[in-house]
């Protein structure tokens, strides 16, 4: 390179330095795409227009080089980390909780189709089928496996060596999931919303709006034997406490929650506890409507039931532990280990009363309780 190329090279930056010098480098040459060779001439001679250099070898020059950038551009995307996503709703159920867990893992640097990949297996409110779906994460080599619930144990169940991060509404020490919480060991961590274990606040609530009851009904899933018979036992024992009957029901499927409603009805039970659970998450407001419909005064976990016309909730933020997960999947895949990230538990829980189905069920709602809600519904 000439000392004036040099000198250039400092006053522009790299890229365009490079442009220079094949500029320079093409007018030392005579670099001509409009001069033709004479006929009968095997080296073309000395002209005007130049000549070193024919048109057909540069543009094999450029397109040597031009082919190096889709395979760097490969080569980048070979890199990009793949993230398996494991749930145990449908794909369409709850689409603010997808949108929550992206928007932490983007808290965390990572956003899909950027830099991060994302593989997606749902199971449509069939427990059976997880186990099978997480089998394909693990054969398809992610790198993390985000999960939900039962999808937690069935991803924890197929493999102990991908890196797992779960949300769940259940004692994960209890159900086998972590070692403790401080402590999760193995290759699994997340968040716990506190959720199973709030069911017999729920239902002391519930006895508070409707005091004359006698018997109480829950609503548990059964298609979960571990969380179902943890929700029953606990519901049993808080029911015991208070001197009440409690029927427990089960449902997994929309047709079994309109069954359990016309039975709720003839059975004459004074109010319904319903046990948290993923399926009955991504129905709260079916849940909600159907109370209302029915006359049912009812007890759930989350607004979006009392907004559809449902007694009362009480439970955290789930949206807040999808956003939370994210952040840690986020902070795996930048190389820090589950067994290091204790989880993280929610302590905020948010009593809602609709005022206005009390009213309908001509129910009245003591000043105490209005005013340790957290909103009123009116």
């Amino acid at each position: 390179m000439s000392k004036q190329l040099k000198r250039r090279s400092l006053l522009i930056p790299p890229r365009e330095a490079g442009r220079v010098a094949a500029s320079e480098a093409s007018s030392r040459v005579g670099i001509s795409f409009g001069c033709a060779t004479p006929p009968g001439s095997l080296r073309s001679p000395p002209s005007p227009c130049g000549g070193g250099i024919r048109r057909r070898a540069f543009i094999a020059l450029l397109g040597g080089a031009a082919a190096s950038w889709p395979l760097a551009a490969r080569a980048q995307q070979a890199t990009m980390p793949v993230v398996g996503f494991l749930g145990s709703r449908g794909p369409g159920d709850d689409p603010h909780l997808l949108a929550a867990w992206r928007r932490g893992l983007k808290e965390a640097g990572y956003v899909e189709g950027q830099n991060v990949a994302i593989e997606y297996r749902f199971a449509d409110n069939r427990y059976d089928r997880l186990p099978a779906l997480a089998a394909d994460l693990v054969r398809r080599r992610v790198d993390a496996i985000a999960a939900n619930g039962p999808a937690a144990q069935a991803a924890k169940a197929a493999t102990d060596t991908i890196p797992i991060v779960f949300t769940a509404g259940f004692d994960p020490v209890e159900m086998g999931l972590v070692a403790s919480l401080n402590r999760p060991g193995g290759n699994i961590t997340g968040v716990s919303i506190l959720d199973v274990e709030l069911g017999p606040k729920r239902l002391e609530l519930l006895h508070e709006l409707v005091p004359a009851a006698t018997s109480m009904a829950a609503l548990i899933n059964s298609s979960d034997p571990g969380r179902a018979a943890i929700i029953s036992n606990n519901l049993q024992s808080a029911a015991r406490t208070r001197g009440l009957q409690l029927h427990v029901l089960h449902a997994s499927t929309d047709r079994d929650l309109d069954t359990v409603f016309a039975s709720l009805v003839q059975m004459r039970a004074g109010g319904l506890v319903i046990g948290g659970d993923p399926f009955f998450n991504s129905r709260g407001r079916k849940l909600g409507a159907l109370s209302m419909r029915h006359a049912i005064p009812a007890a759930f976990q989350f607004r979006a039931f009392a907004e559809a016309g449902g007694l009362m909730s009480y439970g955290a933020n789930l949206p807040d532990s999808y956003y939370q997960m994210g952040i840690y999947l986020g902070r795996i895949l930048k190389g820090e280990k589950p067994a290091d990230l204790p989880v993280q538990r929610a302590t905020k829980v948010d009593v809602i009363i609709n005022l206005k189905t009390a009213k309908a069920l001509g129910l009245n709602v003591s000043l105490p309780l209005l005013g340790r809600a957290d909103e009123v519904i009116e």
